[in-house]
């Protein structure tokens, strides 16, 4: 969990520095450039350790198709809407997780964890929504969604500590690869300073190829609805650092939303330790899973296979 929190932070810190970035570099050069750069790295820093299997090319680059489109909707649905809009409907993989997840591979989500999500979800609409329209911008934010939640069942099925090294890397070349075509059609611009290179190597190797390592491993540990209700803290970390090193105000709806979440972390986490606590249940007198005691012998008499 503390993987996944502190890979919350990352993103939540990318928020002022991409909108700042994107103002002088077109956002798919910079999904390309960013993710290419951070498998550049990951290969590098991991080669002979890389553990490249059929099976976990297959899984890799099957996530990373998914994730690399979730990147692109978003991008594009980011066009045609506002931001805070944008950040809330992404949100809503918080909601779309469970759902895809008893859908797809049956998972059973209990009451706690259902609460957990609704609390998410309302602290992300608190934090993100003022006003809302069902516009394309917004039909495609919800799409990538959708896709983030599908990424997150589908690692939290395949991913395993040992092969968290290798699965990240193919993830994030085959992002780089899907968002590198609309970025060539008109020519890669690359970022004309020293500033604008040192974010983009920041959202490269720390956001990029550190955060995706975080989540990849965390997901071998942790089941895929609790790991999507500790990522909704991403925004609040965004707004976090958006007041400490953005010069934003710090809002009401920062306090409430971001408690709502806090509070929706919590409930995930205390589902576990009270079913560690409540123990086995209680079974009946005879219930073929109770162990009774050994009857006693009757005093003065033989015990089995002795002989009269």
């Amino acid at each position: 969990m503390a993987s996944l929190l502190l890979m919350a932070a990352i993103w939540g810190s990318t928020f002022f520095l991409i909108k700042d970035l994107t103002t002088r570099v077109p956002v798919t050069d910079m999904l390309a450039l960013r993710f290419a750069l951070a498998a550049v790295v990951l290969v590098l820093a991991l080669r002979g350790r890389l553990r490249l299997t059929r099976t976990l090319l297959l899984r890799g680059g099957a996530l990373g198709l998914v994730y690399g489109a979730a990147q692109l909707l978003q991008t594009f649905g980011l066009a045609h809407t506002s931001a805070s809009i944008s950040g809330f409907v992404t949100g809503l993989y918080v909601v779309m997780t469970p759902l895809l997840g008893w859908l797809l591979l049956r998972q059973r989500v209990d009451g706690l964890t259902v609460l957990a999500v609704l609390l998410a979800t309302a602290g992300l609409g608190v934090l993100s929504l003022q006003g809302f329209t069902v516009s394309l911008g917004a039909s495609l934010t919800l799409a990538s969604a959708a896709l983030y939640a599908l990424h997150i069942v589908a690692l939290g099925r395949w991913s395993t500590g040992p092969d968290a090294l290798t699965l990240t890397t193919v993830q994030v070349a085959v992002v780089a690869l899907v968002c590198a075509p609309p970025a060539l059609v008109d020519g890669v611009q690359l970022p004309a300073g020293g500033a604008d290179w040192a974010n983009l190597l920041y959202l490269a190797v720390v956001a990029g190829a550190l955060a995706m390592l975080l989540q990849t491993w965390a997901q071998s540990q942790v089941p895929a609805t609790r790991a999507a209700v500790v990522m909704s803290m991403e925004p609040v970390f965004g707004a976090l650092f958006a007041v400490a090193l953005g010069g934003e105000s710090f809002t009401w709806r920062l306090s409430v939303g971001g408690l709502s979440i806090l509070a929706a972390m919590y409930l995930v986490e205390l589902g576990p330790v009270l079913r560690r606590r409540r123990g086995p249940p209680d079974l009946p007198a005879g219930h073929p899973g109770e162990v009774l005691p050994e009857p006693l012998e009757p005093r003065g008499g033989t015990g089995a296979g002795g002989g009269s």
